[in-house]
């Protein structure tokens, strides 16, 4: 996917998609960034200035929660986990998700 047509993709999704990401298990930052990537197949690819901001918010809003620890080449990282608040804003923002995809779907398949 052309990098700029991403970004328009991206623009409200990417805490769905770090909440997603997280769910699976706790992961650094570029974890994060690396799970998204290889989850899409390799569709989409995450930008760090995107990433870290959003990392941010969320933590902020109380939807993930943050601990030091050790990467695999062991350097110190900050580990993100989802909390409650974020399992459950997963859900909301998953159903918002499906719902309004469907909704595009039922336009786009529309005949004359």
């Amino acid at each position: 996917m052309a990098p700029d047509k991403q970004q328009d993709l991206l623009q409200g999704t990417l805490d769905l998609l770090i909440l997603k990401a997280v769910s699976l298990g706790p992961l650094h930052g570029y974890g994060v960034l690396l799970r998204i990537q290889q989850i899409s197949g390799e569709e989409l690819v995450i930008q760090q200035g995107s990433l870290y901001p959003a990392l941010y918010r969320l933590e902020h809003r109380g939807a993930i929660t943050s601990e030091w620890g050790e990467s695999e080449n062991n350097r110190r990282a900050k580990y993100y986990s989802l909390t409650d608040l974020g399992r459950a804003r997963l859900g909301e923002e998953t159903e918002r998700w499906n719902r309004m995809s469907g909704i595009i779907n039922g336009i786009l398949s529309a005949t004359p």
